[in-house]
Formats: structure tokens, C-alpha cells, sequence
């Protein structure tokens, strides 16, 4: 008998460890868990929005909407894959090397392959997932930010856009992050977006490569959005270049209340 609750006082040590080893694991950011990798690849799965598939490289989100991840080359090097599209979990894969993030991958679907020198987080929280992208964009000055904001955007019930908004007006991040951001806004936010994008179009402490990529970024929300917010633009910037970018995307819209602005502007020469 004192051997059989001896038993039990162990296995019940044993598993109050490994909970409180969970409760611990489950504190750590994926900040720091990532930091704590100097040299290597680490690897994490998380939930994927609605309407989100992978195959391979090529990623399906929305209504039609396709982007395909360059990855060196044509066979993805951390996961295998089904030829058919498979809804989630969404992969990022980030390589390090000296204690700086040298790389930064995506795939949707799949399995992982067999890697050496990986670290696997496991399954993490989509929003924590989403957060940690969005604060390397926030954060990087080389070329790593730009490839953080796209998985960022596809993790499940994450409510990046404010900080995405933040990235697209910070002077300090570099263009070409600044610029994914504004598309991003575009492509994956609703209304609320559809109204900071015009704010940020009309932002003249803003760099007018980012605010013209502002204007596309309208130009590609639902025409009940945009095509108000092309005409507001077109009609009233005092940047005759923004005007123009409006105007060509309102173009393309194909849009009835497009041509009635062009035969108003037309008729005042």
C-alpha cells in the first residue's frame, strides 16, 4: 500500500511539473522564444483566416485573390504538399543567423519536412502570430519587414490594420515595407481601413510614393468604397500627381459615376 501511494505522489508530481512546464511555454512570447534562437530556423503553425488555401507556394485568400511566395526557387524547402488547395494552418518559417532574422517564409496547408537545426513553436496563437509579424515591420530597418506584413494579414481573427496604418505613416521604416502595408490595408481591411487610407492619401507629411500607393490601395477596395474615395481625391488634392493617380485608377473602374466626373472636368477646359 505505501508503495501504490508512493506511486501516485509521484505521478502526481510528475504531472503538476509538466503542467506548470505547459503554463510556462504558454507565457513566453513568441518574441522571446525566437530570441532565444541565435542560429538556426524556427518553425510555427497558426489558424488561417476564412477563404484562406495553400498549395504549394501559391496562397488563395478572398474572393479570386492569389500570391504566390518566392521562396529561392521552385520547390518550397520546409513543406510538403497536396496538389490540391488545403485550408490552413497557415506555416511561418523564420530564419536567423548571428541573432538577427535573416529570412522570412510562408506557406498555407501542407506538412513540414524533416529540417536540421529547427526549432518548432508548435501551434501558436493566430493574433500573437499576427502581433509578432507586425511588430518586425515595425521594427526592421532592412529588407525583413516587408515580407513580415502578408502572413500577418492571413492569421484568423487578428485586427492588425491600426498597426499597420502606424507602419505606412512611420518615415523610419523603409519604403518598400511601407508600401505592403498601404496594399495590404487595402486588399484585407474593410471600411475602417477604406477611411484611414484616405486619410493617409491626404497626409502631405506623408512621402508621395507611399501615399500613391495609398490611392491603388483605394482603388482595390469594393467600387461602393472606392470609387468615392477615388472622386473625393481626384476632385480636391492639392497634389495635381495624387489627382492623376485617382483619376487613372478611376479609369480602370469602369465605373458610370467615373465618367460623369471626366465629362465635368472635361467641359470646364
Amino acid at each position: 500500500m505505501r508503495t501504490f501511494k508512493a506511486s501516485i505522489a509521484g505521478t502526481a508530481v510528475v504531472l503538476a511539473t509538466l503542467a506548470g512546464t505547459a503554463r510556462q511555454a504558454e507565457a513566453q512570447s513568441i518574441a522571446d522564444r525566437v530570441a532565444r534562437v541565435s542560429t538556426g530556423t524556427v518553425r510555427m503553425s497558426f489558424a488561417a483566416r476564412p477563404g484562406v488555401c495553400g498549395s504549394g507556394n501559391s496562397i488563395h485568400h478572398g474572393t479570386g485573390g492569389r500570391t504566390s511566395w518566392s521562396d529561392d526557387g521552385s520547390h518550397p524547402r520546409d513543406i510538403e504538399w497536396d496538389s490540391e488547395c488545403s485550408h490552413g494552418p497557415a506555416r511561418g518559417v523564420i530564419d536567423k543567423s548571428g541573432g538577427q532574422i535573416t529570412a522570412i517564409r510562408f506557406y498555407v496547408g501542407g506538412r513540414w519536412r524533416e529540417g536540421t537545426d529547427v526549432t518548432d513553436l508548435g501551434t501558436v496563437s493566430s493574433r500573437e502570430a499576427a502581433n509578432y509579424l507586425v511588430s518586425i515591420a515595425q521594427n526592421d530597418r532592412g529588407r525583413i519587414g516587408s515580407k513580415a506584413i502578408f502572413p500577418a494579414t492571413m492569421a484568423d481573427s487578428a485586427d492588425i490594420w491600426p498597426a499597420l496604418m502606424r507602419v505606412a505613416r512611420n518615415p523610419d521604416v523603409p519604403r518598400d515595407t511601407r508600401n505592403q502595408s498601404v496594399f495590404w490595408l487595402g486588399q484585407a481591411a474593410g471600411e475602417a481601413a477604406t477611411a484611414g487610407l484616405t486619410s493617409l492619401v491626404d497626409d502631405n507629411s506623408v512621402d508621395r510614393d507611399v501615399r500613391e500607393h495609398a490611392v491603388f490601395a483605394l482603388s482595390q477596395r469594393p467600387k461602393n468604397e472606392s470609387v468615392p474615395a477615388l472622386i473625393k481625391v481626384a476632385r480636391s488634392h492639392r497634389d495635381p500627381e495624387i489627382r492623376k493617380k485617382a483619376l487613372f485608377w478611376l479609369g480602370q473602374s469602369h465605373d458610370p459615376r467615373a465618367l460623369d466626373l471626366f465629362e465635368e472636368l472635361l467641359t470646364r477646359r
